[in-house]
């Protein structure tokens, strides 16, 4: 999880004089499950690990010829220094900053850099593997909750270190390390570690003395059989209760960008509406041009959706629909200032909202919202909401059957999508107030109250008309930030006590009943092992990522080392909401890949796969039960497509698939260009064979 939200703002906001809508709150419920517990260890009890020195180049990885020690005569070289080096990881781009665009990814991971460079460090505990037999069950998390394992069955290590793979346990220690105090625990360090080869002193990374190379190649040994006995494991358990991964159900589409595949038949299991071309290859259909802007500045343009006749995306002061195969434009909705944000969610019949700025110029707010009609291209209405004498800039903006919701600081507003008529608006009395909605299948709503230091976050599945609360589940006081991953079956992440360390916005998910409010289950989901990001404090929806069906969540790990040269790579894992645990499923990017969950497709997840230097991105299709994968897109690779198609990283981009087609876009215009020198685009066409 590596994009961090925006910074919270420099004075804590006034508490509203008007919050949002809904009745009194009834008397506090009994602390919920998420609760810090009385006996928790206060800040400083816990002992910090040492800063890592940014200064000095990443000690090699095992196997690796070490310096020789004082007093022993040099080991010789395995091989030539040069080919033993490794490529620096391409780095993870900056966060996007409100006056900005985020800065584009390098090339495609595992493209090979200049000689030189440090090694990396050696890879921590391998994804994919489970525990060893014998290993002791993790200790158990606070809050009430079972620790979770980490990736695989693996128990959690300590903060800060990771074991090797097949690395046995430290001295005193029977088997592996016991699993720390839980993620989100008071005292624990927000700081995210890099992974280090060994435990603290026992190689290189660790604080004490480093291996010698003649130890180090038998530890090697030691990992390659673990691997083996490893592997052995993993694939003859299918899943946590060791039965057979049945497909499930048809799941609603949740979390992670768009409103699903629209027409299409011979889909690529049962529930699927995605048609498998005979030919996956693809070409690049169109390329929309960047608009022009001026010389540095930056522009924001979030919003794109597919209709059955038109791909349509946010420009400069309009929004625009192109022809789907030839990119001509079909019609444009011009807007007197730049749109600040969009639902990702729109009707059956291709209606949704945005909030907008009423001018360009840099003191205007974002106080304007508007109906947009994407099948005819053309503005339903325009309407503004005011607290008091002036009026309200909103911070989100969703839409759930036919409500248009919209949520800030000084409370919710909702309107008829047909009409624009008001269905609610702050209220005076009102001491909370709804900080945002989550829409699509249900409209969720996320009210904040409390003191600004202190607040308490109720999560309510509200009726999209009246705005009457449903149901009801109050997160752990002090948490001061959620986001809604999927409205139904709901998914709320949060990241308790700042502990994620990363700025994602996850440490955990919290999964809840919407007809009761009671919490189902808690899925501890550490930064340092998993990469889906949510930006809940403003947009409450903008969570990217992570797909939620078939009574599951899909999560991507972090990158790691991949088994070719200089090769990255990651999975994707599937948690039961019902009972928190990992089913079994795992969906493996491939070398130099790193594959990102984008939507389902009834039963079956979407996702897009970044690619190597070499190879052209793919999108694939997981079926929900055997996680059997079918290859659905895959682009050229040759240079200018690919420099073109690495510029767009899903996670700083808008990412849409449907029947053959994957549409890129940017969320901000500038007049830049990439670092090949070629010119840069708002957004791009590829379309699969049929």
């Amino acid at each position: 999880m590596t994009q961090p939200p925006p910074p919270p703002p420099n004075q804590p906001p006034q508490q509203p004089q008007q919050g949002g809508f809904g009745p009194p709150q009834p008397p506090q419920d009994p602390p919920p499950q998420d609760a810090v517990p009385k006996d928790a260890a206060p800040q400083d009890a816990a002992p910090q690990p040492p800063a890592p020195d940014l200064t000095k180049a990443p000690e090699p990885g095992y196997g690796y010829p070490q310096a020789p020690q004082p007093g022993q005569a040099p080991q010789p070289p395995q091989a030539p220094a040069q080919a033993a080096q490794h490529p620096q990881p391409p780095q993870t781009p900056p966060p996007p900053a409100p006056s900005g665009p985020p800065q584009q990814p390098q090339p495609g991971y595992g493209y090979p850099q200049a000689p030189g460079q440090p090694a990396p460090p050696a890879a921590a505990a391998g994804y994919g593997y489970p525990a060893q037999p014998g290993t002791p069950a993790p200790a158990p998390a606070p809050y009430g909750q079972p620790q979770q394992p980490g990736p695989y069955g693996q128990p959690t290590p300590p903060y800060g270190q990771q074991p090797g793979y097949g690395y046995p346990g430290q001295p005193g220690q029977p088997g592996y390390p016991t699993a720390p105090a839980g993620y989100g625990y008071p005292g624990q360090p927000t700081m995210p570690m890099h992974p280090q080869a060994g435990g603290p002193g026992q190689g290189p990374g660790g604080v004490g003395k480093k291996f010698n190379a003649q130890v180090a190649i038998i530890v090697g040994a030691v990992v390659a059989i673990a691997l083996i006995v490893g592997g052995g494991v993993w694939y003859a358990k299918s899943s946590d209760s060791g039965k057979k991964e049945e497909a499930g159900p048809a799941g609603p589409t949740g979390g992670g960008g768009d409103t699903g595949g629209t027409g299409g038949t011979g889909g690529t299991s049962s529930g699927g509406k995605e048609k498998v071309p005979a030919d996956p290859a693809s070409d690049v259909l169109f390329k929309v041009p960047m608009p022009v802007i001026k010389k540095d500045d930056s522009v924001g343009v979030k919003g794109s959706w597919l209709t059955d006749k038109a791909y349509v995306k946010t420009g400069v002061s309009e929004i625009a629909g192109y022809d789907l195969d030839k990119g001509t434009k079909l019609w444009s909705v011009p807007l007197p200032g730049p749109v600040c944000e969009a639902s990702k969610f729109a009707t059956d019949d291709y209606r949704t909202a945005v909030t907008f700025q009423a001018s360009a110029a840099e003191t205007a707010s974002c106080d304007q919202v508007a109906a947009i009609d994407l099948a005819a291209g053309k503005q339903l209405w325009k309407k503004t909401v005011n607290s008091g004498d002036y009026p309200i800039s909103f911070n989100n903006v969703t839409v759930s059957a036919n409500t248009v919701a919209l949520g800030s600081t000084n409370g919710g507003a909702a309107f008829d999508i047909d009409s624009g008529k008001v269905l609610w608006s702050p209220k005076p009395a009102d001491t909370c107030y709804d900080a945002g909605y989550g829409g699509g299948p249900k409209l969720v709503a996320v009210r904040k109250c409390g003191a600004y230091d202190n607040p308490e976050l109720h999560i309510q599945t509200i009726d999209p008309v009246s705005g009457k609360v449903i149901s009801e589940y109050k997160l752990a006081t002090g948490i001061e930030y959620a986001s809604v991953v999927s409205s139904d079956p709901l998914v709320v992440a949060a990241d308790v006590g700042d502990s994620a360390g990363d700025g994602s916005g996850i440490s955990d998910f919290f999964s809840i009943d919407n007809k009761t409010g009671k919490l189902r289950t808690r899925i501890s989901v550490p930064g340092d092992q998993y990469a889906a990001d949510c930006e809940g404090i403003t947009r409450i929806e903008a969570c990217t990522g992570l797909a939620v069906g078939n009574d599951r969540i899909y999560v991507p790990t972090e990158e790691h080392d991949g088994t070719g040269e200089y090769s990255r790579t990651n999975e994707v894992i599937a948690f039961d909401l019902a009972t928190g645990k990992q089913t079994g499923q795992r969906a493996d990017a491939g070398d130099g890949y790193t594959i990102y969950p984008l939507r389902m497709d009834g039963s079956n997840l979407i996702a897009y796969k970044r690619p190597p230097y070499d190879k052209g991105g793919q999108v694939v299709s997981i079926a929900g039960g055997s996680f059997k994968e079918t290859k659905l897109l895959e682009n050229p690779a040759t240079e200018a497509v690919h420099d073109l198609e690495t510029s767009m990283s899903p996670e700083y981009s808008e990412v849409l698939y449907s029947q053959g087609r994957l549409f890129m876009s940017e969320v901000y215009a500038d007049d830049g260009s990439l670092s090949s020198g070629d010119p840069q685009y708002l957004a791009v066409a590829y379309g699969a064979g049929s």
